[in-house]
């Protein structure tokens, strides 16, 4: 009984300790937001905290032509957009290949999942072609286009939506309900964690998407945050105070959209499990 008590302890502080060295990083990134600059590389807590630096990001940015407000607001509407499109598009065809009965169903369904297969970063040179020859380089489209359908998205509603019983769209059909209905108010209701889930993490991999944006984005009012960021970074290294209160806005959506999902998200992950 002792040694299962000392093993627990052990474990315990282990687990204590790395969390630690995981979450070090970002509370020194949030400090060092708040430091005078001469104090950023000195001191873990600052002696006064000081808004200079998120000045500087709302205020003085714009006047260098680095405007990091719109980069935010380009952030959210693109990443808002995809998300909403995706969550929409994903249910639809996950209903079609879980629920509708058609001869190439099967099939369809092995193509998306041969497509996941794939890794992402060999579609860049096709698409970056494809965009140039449509004249969407350093648009919004660019950037929203290419990521509109997600095949991950679709197999994870196909797979939720087979679990799901069709007494429920046989009553619905019953009541009068047509197909796009029966997927908004029935099927997407009750698949309420898998939207949570498919949401949250196409939401952060358009939010922190990188190479793609620069890829196709050169104007400064177009960038979204994390390309700006890097842009700035590379330009005006030493202004080192901005870039780490810029990382902080950068990563509180995520944070928040997060701590809103966090029920739905569990859950989620504890149906995978099962």
């Amino acid at each position: 009984m002792r040694k299962k008590r000392s093993a627990s302890v052990v474990l315990h502080v282990v687990m204590l300790l790395l969390a630690v060295v995981w979450i070090y990083p970002y509370f020194w990134l949030v400090f060092s937001s708040f430091k005078p600059a001469r104090e950023i590389f000195t001191t873990f807590i600052p002696s006064n905290f000081t808004l200079e630096h998120y000045r500087f990001i709302f205020f003085m940015s714009e006047k260098i032509g680095r405007p990091f407000v719109k980069a935010l607001m380009n952030s959210i509407f693109i990443s808002s957009t995809v998300t909403f499109s995706v969550v929409v598009t994903s249910a639809f065809i996950g209903f079609a290949i879980s629920k509708v009965r058609f001869r190439l169903s099967r099939y369809t369904f092995n193509f998306i999942i041969y497509q996941m297969l794939f890794p992402g970063f060999m579609f860049l040179i096709p698409l970056f072609v494809l965009m140039k020859n449509l004249g969407m380089l350093n648009t919004y489209s660019a950037l929203i286009v290419p990521s509109l359908v997600s095949a991950w998205g679709v197999f994870m509603f196909s797979q939720s939506f087979k679990s799901i019983p069709d007494d429920y769209i046989d009553a619905a059909k019953i009541d009068g309900a047509n197909r796009i209905w029966i997927v908004l108010r029935v099927m997407l209701p009750l698949s309420r964690s898998t939207a949570s889930i498919v949401g949250l993490f196409t939401f952060i991999g358009i939010w922190d998407n990188f190479l793609w944006p620069l890829m196709v984005i050169k104007d400064y009012n177009k960038m979204p945050l994390s390309v700006l960021l890097a842009a700035f970074n590379h330009e005006y290294a030493s202004y080192v105070g901005p870039i780490f209160a810029g990382s902080v806005l950068q990563m509180m959506p995520m944070v928040l959209i997060f701590l809103v999902l966090r029920k739905y998200f569990l859950q989620g992950i504890s149906m995978s499990f099962k």
